[in-house]
This record gives C-alpha cells, sequence and structure tokens, in this order.
C-alpha cells in the first residue's frame, strides 16, 4: 500500500511476531514491497485480494460488473464491503470477471518472483459465498493453497475492554451479524481443499489495539490455529486518515515487544505461519 506499512511489516517481522503478510498487487508501494519480501524469505507473503476501493488489474472493460475505467486506468466501482455485499446480494458481480481479476493479481505477485503462500481480501469480501467460490477457483488454479478464516471466535475481548472502547463496541454487533456466513464459507473452502486458520483475532479490535488488549486476547484463545490480523505501520498524511491504520505506529510497538512475546510464551502459543498451514513448511522456532 504504501512505503511506511512496508516498512513496519519488515520491522514486525525481523525484530517481532509477525510471520506472514499479504501483498496488494496494485498497491503504490507494490514493486518496493516484492524488493523487501526478496530480502526476507522468512516472511511468507500472500496476496491481499482488492476488489473494492481502489485500483484493479484488468481493464474496465474485461470486467465492468467490478470496475469503472478512468484517465489512469480501472479502478473498483465499490467503496467499501457494504456497497459491494449488496451488489453480490442482488447478482450484479459476475463470477467469472471476480475470478479473472483475481487470478490477474495472483499472477502478478508471481510473475515479480513472489511464491503466494495464501491469500485474504480487502474489507473481507471474501467472506461473501457469491465472492468466495470465484476467488477459491482462481486461487487453485494458480497453485495457493490457503486463505484467511476472517471470523473470530465469540468472548475474545473481555467486557472490560469493550466497554472502555467505544469504537471497538460498536464494530462488535457487525462481527456477529457477519459470523452467520461462517458455515457456508468452510463448506465452500472445504469443497476446494485450500487450508485456512480455526479462524481469527484482532479484526473487532482494527483501528482499536494496544498493548493490553492484545495480551487479553491472546490470554483468551482457544485451542487451535488462529490468525492476528493486525495492521503496522509508520504514518504519514495520507495513511493517517485511514481508520484501518490509526493505530499503525502503536501495533509495530506491540508487534516487536518484549511483554507480547512474554505473554506467547506463558500462554504456550506457537509461532507458524500460512506456508506451514499448507503443510509446505517446519514450524518457526521461537527466537
Amino acid at each position: 500500500m504504501a512505503s511506511g506499512v512496508n516498512r513496519a511489516i519488515v520491522e514486525a517481522q525481523q525484530g517481532g511476531i509477525v510471520t506472514s503478510a499479504t501483498l496488494m498487487a496494485t498497491g503504490a508501494a507494490f514493486e518496493e514491497a516484492v524488493t523487501l519480501a526478496r530480502q526476507n524469505p522468512r516472511l511468507k507473503i500472500g496476496c491481499h485480494v482488492s476488489l473494492v476501493q481502489g485500483a484493479l488489474v484488468l481493464p474496465a472493460s474485461t470486467v465492468s460488473t467490478l470496475a469503472r475505467s478512468t484517465g489512469s486506468g480501472s479502478v473498483s466501482r465499490y467503496r467499501g464491503l457494504g456497497d459491494f455485499a449488496r451488489a453480490a446480494y442482488l447478482g450484479r458481480l459476475k463470477s467469472e470477471e471476480i475470478a479473472s481479476e483475481a487470478r490477474g493479481q495472483f499472477q502478478k505477485l508471481q510473475a515479480a518472483g513472489i511464491e503466494v503462500s495464501h491469500f485474504d481480501s480487502h474489507k473481507h469480501v471474501h467472506l461473501l459465498p457469491a465472492v468466495l467460490r470465484p476467488l477459491l477457483e482462481a486461487a487453485r488454479a494458480c497453485g495457493i493453497r490457503a486463505l484467511r478464516c476472517p471470523f473470530e471466535p465469540p468472548g475474545r475481548v473481555a467486557v472490560l475492554e469493550i466497554a472502555t472502547r467505544r469504537r471497538l463496541w460498536k464494530r462488535i454487533p457487525a462481527v456477529i451479524l457477519l459470523r452467520r456466513l461462517e458455515p457456508a464459507f468452510r463448506r465452500l473452502v472445504a469443497q476446494y481443499g485450500l487450508a485456512t486458520p480455526d479462524g481469527s483475532i484482532g479484526i473487532s479490535a482494527t483501528g482499536c489495539l494496544d498493548e493490553s488488549l492484545l495480551e487479553a486476547m491472546l490470554q483468551r484463545l482457544p485451542e487451535g490455529t488462529w490468525e492476528l490480523v493486525c495492521h503496522p505501520a509508520y504514518l504519514d498524511d495520507q495513511l493517517r486518515s485511514l481508520s484501518t491504520l490509526r493505530t499503525g505506529e502503536t501495533e509495530c510497538r506491540i508487534l516487536t515487544s518484549s511483554r507480547i512475546r512474554r505473554c506467547l510464551e506463558y500462554c504456550g502459543i506457537e509461532l507458524i505461519d500460512f506456508s506451514h498451514l499448507a503443510g509446505e513448511a517446519q514450524p518457526i522456532s521461537r527466537a
């Protein structure tokens, strides 16, 4: 997305607990991100499929239900998850166009020399069944074997933490509502034979994450394999306006903090990456 994001992710991997990240094929700092990925092979790279709020790789004429044309290329027609979900449920999106655009984004990373370990999506649009199926088709065609499971386990955040963070408790109803999509998600993923964690933590805390909140979530983590969704970033004026990155610099400090590493050790949490999830690598040993 930006140099400040790239730099923070690398620092959080080299000196912290980050093991995997996703790269936007249409991001402004794509070339820099590719260079950094080559220099840091222990950081596993997935594709952050972008179908909303940004540029697309294919011409708008070939993905007309997804894109509109501008002077600089094709960009998404949709402002966010709500807008995109409405179009999906009304049957306005062509599955073959979703699959083609996803393949284009996957293949752009692969052509740059990135071994794509997994995928997720901007605004988690892949939780929608009408979108997930063509994305799984594209991933399987490109040899990608894993993806994010964007569903949080219930009760992972203490009641007191929710009550003292207005931004946090406003997100909880949406997280609960979206959980209704989980059974269909798991059926489709199993049908296509891809691997996925048991779920994710941190989504409801996006833009609110701090050290005490992360520690509370880790201490309540159930058995299984879980992805921590986080957004480390060094902010400039443009990035500071994005709600998902408002705590980016705080998150970078958290992800490299000795307190969080001690919490992982105390709770017996082992760090792995997405290539290990798909059965391609061994667990990452703790430093």
